[in-house]
């Protein structure tokens, strides 16, 4: 997430830059063919970009308006995530009668926060994390912690070596841990060290903790539908296609009202206007992509790294355990994972 004000042109401009090359010569081609070559006949009526663009101003507007309530979801799950957490932590100090039980939930809770962060984090083919631009934007300005640090080395502080290799053994790693959670407060109160409304009110917290884990598979695992964005994609770039064709000749008509050095040869003046224009479509449309899996591990992602570890301190503080506790990843380049 980027924490900045904005972003600057100059972000934009270089990370549009390999669209802006390929508008240069969508441009370049017909007001080289009817400038030079005299192949008037190529220009295409006004009328057709207009209708082409105001089609691809609402497709674009509503995969844009999509994807921005997808990170939006995104945002308010993770919120309900945190406050749970919070509430975890402090029933789990206070109901069980043994301290070293409390401190079992919660480590076992933060290995849970771990394995589902590493799971949002898996690559999935329609993502464009790994997209040329956003990967070389990903390398010079920031690092995704999940990427860098493998998920046993950040299970080994909090689960015991038998829960370990049980979790890391397992296909479903995050419902696993949510199971010993339960199985463990079962023990409790068949021990009758736990009271009724106290194992209640924990078995209640677990499932609102599933609720939530399926909420985010739901947004990781099923993207913005294919035949949308399909669809979005060829009309920006057919209007990209056509848009010189219309204008060289609605440039070429200016040539009869000027003088001096641009007389006869304003149709050129045609290609830094396709590309402005068609820049501005196919940017917008570049922004909605990078917006639409919020997980994926880009700079607009929701900073669920940032928010594990802002939980990891204030449950491990209220255990005593925060001597000596690494602090939150500080944002880099101002982006915040």
């Amino acid at each position: 997430m980027k924490i900045t004000r904005s972003y600057t042109l100059a972000e934009f401009l270089d990370w549009t830059r390999r669209k802006t090359y390929i508008l240069l010569v969508l441009a370049a081609i017909p007001a080289t063919l009817y400038q030079v070559f005299g192949l008037t006949w190529i220009a295409a009526p006004w009328s057709v970009a207009v209708l082409l663009g105001t089609a691809t101003s609402f497709i674009v507007g509503f995969k844009n308006s999509q994807t921005y309530q997808r990170t939006v979801e995104a945002q308010q799950v993770w919120s309900s995530i945190v406050g749970t957490s919070r509430y975890w932590g402090l029933i789990c100090r206070m109901f069980p009668t043994q301290t070293a039980l409390s401190a079992t939930l919660i480590h076992r809770h933060l290995a849970w926060l771990a394995v589902l962060r590493h799971q949002l984090r898996q690559p999935r083919i329609w993502e464009s994390a790994n997209s040329r631009a956003n990967a070389e934007y990903r390398r010079k300005n920031f690092t995704v912690h999940e990427h860098s640090m493998s998920l046993e080395d950040e299970l080994q502080s909090l689960l015991n070596e038998s829960e370990l290799h049980q979790v890391l053994g397992t296909q479903n790693k995050a419902s696993l841990l949510l199971a010993l959670q339960s199985e463990d407060l079962r023990a409790l109160y068949a021990r009758q060290e736990l009271a009724v409304l106290h194992h209640t009110e924990l078995q209640k917290t677990i499932k609102e903790l599933l609720d939530q884990h399926s909420r985010v598979e739901r947004i990781k695992n099923f993207p913005y539908p294919r035949q949308y964005a399909t669809i979005n994609t060829l009309f920006v770039w057919c209007f990209a296609l056509l848009l010189p064709f219309c204008l060289v000749r609605e440039f070429d008509r200016l040539n009869d009202s000027v003088t001096g050095l641009m007389a006869g040869h304003m149709v050129w003046l045609s290609i830094p206007f396709s590309v402005l224009i068609a820049w501005m479509y196919l940017s917008l449309d570049q922004v909605g992509e990078s917006t639409e899996n919020p997980f994926e591990g880009g700079a607009n992602d929701v900073p669920i790294t940032h928010l594990s570890r802002v939980i990891e301190h204030e449950l491990k503080e209220m255990l005593g355990e925060d001597a000596g506790l690494a602090p939150a990843p500080a944002p880099h380049q101002k982006i915040l994972l």
